[in-house]
């Protein structure tokens, strides 16, 4: 309404500045339930109507945010590792390093389980998580091999150990895994990702 002297009154009503976080909470819900569907369902079968109905919003809420269903996909599982400058850190602590790292994202990020858990189920799903650590870890590894045309097979090696510990222990959760201290896990793995990455060819 008009003021006193005729202006409008801009003063922030409660559903304008609710609206963004109202915006928020939708995307949230969508994204959650989109990493459900699609790994339970495999990216095929997963439908923006089921995704929609988990979220409880019509589907053209799912369309206005994201676009297509390649479009929330790529939104769903997007993720950024964060992976340490290990230019900082000693060259014989970066298997350590890494280890600790990637514990610290798998119980602290539910975004990067799901992205596991639909990438053993699926085809599209399988390449997003090849494209997040090609992208991601390559260059790591580059950064303390010491021999540069081995960066891409000591990269693979040392996600094959990093990935198979969270499915072990996040997805499938075998009991001996998930009972693991996290201590236990770092003197473990440590050595044989920090063999991966720096010790002479075999």
């Amino acid at each position: 309404m008009p003021d006193r002297t005729g202006s409008p009154d801009r003063t922030a009503t409660p559903e304008s500045t609710a609206s963004p976080r109202r915006s928020d909470a939708t995307r949230t819900s969508i994204l959650h339930a989109a990493r459900e569907r699609f790994a339970a369902d495999g990216y095929e079968r997963a439908t923006i109507r089921a995704i929609a109905r988990d979220a409880r919003i019509d589907p053209s809420m799912v369309m206005r945010y994201y676009g297509s269903k390649e479009g929330l996909f790529a939104a769903a599982v997007a993720v950024d590792l964060k992976l340490p400058d290990l230019g900082t850190v000693p060259r014989h602590e970066v298997g350590e390093a890494l280890v600790s790292h990637f514990l610290d994202l798998w119980e602290s990020n539910e975004v990067l389980t799901a992205l596991l858990r639909v990438g053993v189920t699926n085809q599209a799903g399988a390449e997003r998580v090849q494209d997040i650590f090609r992208d991601q870890l390559l260059p790591v590894a580059r950064a303390v091999c010491p021999d540069p045309e081995q960066v891409a097979t000591r990269a693979a090696l040392s996600a094959s150990q990093l990935l198979g510990l969270a499915l072990a222990r996040y997805v499938l959760r075998l009991a001996p895994a998930a009972a693991l201290h996290r201590r236990e896990i770092v003197a473990w793995l440590a050595p044989t990702v920090q063999r991966y990455l720096t010790a002479p060819n075999p």
